[in-house]
């Protein structure tokens, strides 16, 4: 057996919080988590952790059916009223289509499963093409407010961008909270910047995103659930390190999502806050990651923001 294998059958909240709980490590964000997170506050700056949504851009190549969003203009300022608002006035109108994991967003739980089961037992089958009856994003979408901790693996290493495919593994992740003087621990929302967020030229060139990533090491599954973390977020595509573990794809999200229960967010944007943050030496915050309500949804575009 290997140590993945080891860790996925020793790994394991189902049950925990009951047979028929849909919210996973989002159960350890206790009212008492979000008080004492709201205590962070003390600058009032907040900083977008979302990457824009432009129409036809972004890092999405369409596999699996993931395109990047398309956004088109319904009534501008340039055509003839479509419907009459009297007294002169006129209005304009857009529609926006994405996939639910095309950009910024969150993973909900039912978005892997293996051996025909997702998080907490339920069934593979659950989720059909009417959607998620079991772990949608609509189950939890309120829930992701809590105190953020950035661990910058980016910086620790002292470069701009961790190079492809390396595995951020659970020293690495000691070593930042060392460094940055601070321990996530139970209800935290972790967000880890890999630099691949830096490497995009304003959001113009994501080709970085189109081979290997760094990312986590499906080892540091084991340190996040000891910590009781409620969330974990990055700065790439998948969160983990892409091609590291043959016969695995997604190691981690089997671990994380899986076994665990812990909601992943990727594509976040992080430069922003990295910088504020090796400013002055502050790297836990407030942080308001709340989901879309789409019922049955495998995932939800966010706009999380980082209040200090």
């Amino acid at each position: 057996m290997s140590d993945f294998e080891e860790l996925l059958s020793r790994l394991s909240n189902w049950g925990k919080w009951g047979p028929e709980d849909e919210r996973g490590a989002l159960n350890y964000i206790t009212p008492a988590a979000r008080a004492a997170a709201a205590r962070l506050v003390s600058k009032g700056e907040t900083f977008s952790l979302c990457a824009p949504f432009t129409g036809g851009q972004g890092p999405q190549q369409g596999a699996g059916g993931r395109e990047n969003p398309q956004h088109f203009m319904t009534a501008t300022g340039c055509d003839p009223a479509i419907f009459p608002l009297g007294g002169d006035a006129g209005y304009t109108d857009d529609f926006i289509g994405l996939a639910v994991q095309g950009g910024t967003q969150w993973d909900a739980l039912c978005h892997i499963f293996y051996g025909g089961q997702m998080y907490n037992g339920f069934a593979a089958t659950e989720v059909t093409s009417r959607g998620a009856a079991r772990n949608g994003i609509d189950k939890v979408h309120a829930e992701f407010v809590s105190r953020g901790v950035l661990l910058d693996i980016a910086a620790l290493k002292g470069v701009d961008c961790l190079e492809p495919g390396y595995p951020i593994t659970t020293a690495d992740l000691l070593a930042a909270e060392e460094a940055q003087g601070l321990r996530f621990g139970e209800g935290d929302i972790v967000i880890v910047r890999t630099g691949q967020m830096g490497t995009t030229d304003g959001f113009t060139d994501w080709s970085r995103f189109h081979g290997r990533e760094p990312g986590l090491h499906y080892e540091t599954a084991e340190l996040f659930d000891s910590r009781r973390v409620a969330a974990v977020a990055a700065d790439n595509s998948m969160v983990e390190a892409t091609g590291h573990l043959k016969g695995y794809y997604v190691p981690f999200h089997m671990l994380a999502l899986v076994n665990l229960g812990i909601h992943l967010g990727e594509f976040w944007f992080l430069e922003d806050l990295a910088r504020d943050c090796a400013a002055d030496g502050v790297y836990e915050f407030l942080v308001t990651a709340q989901a879309l309500p789409i019922t049955g949804g495998t995932g939800s575009p966010v706009n999380p923001l980082a209040i200090k």
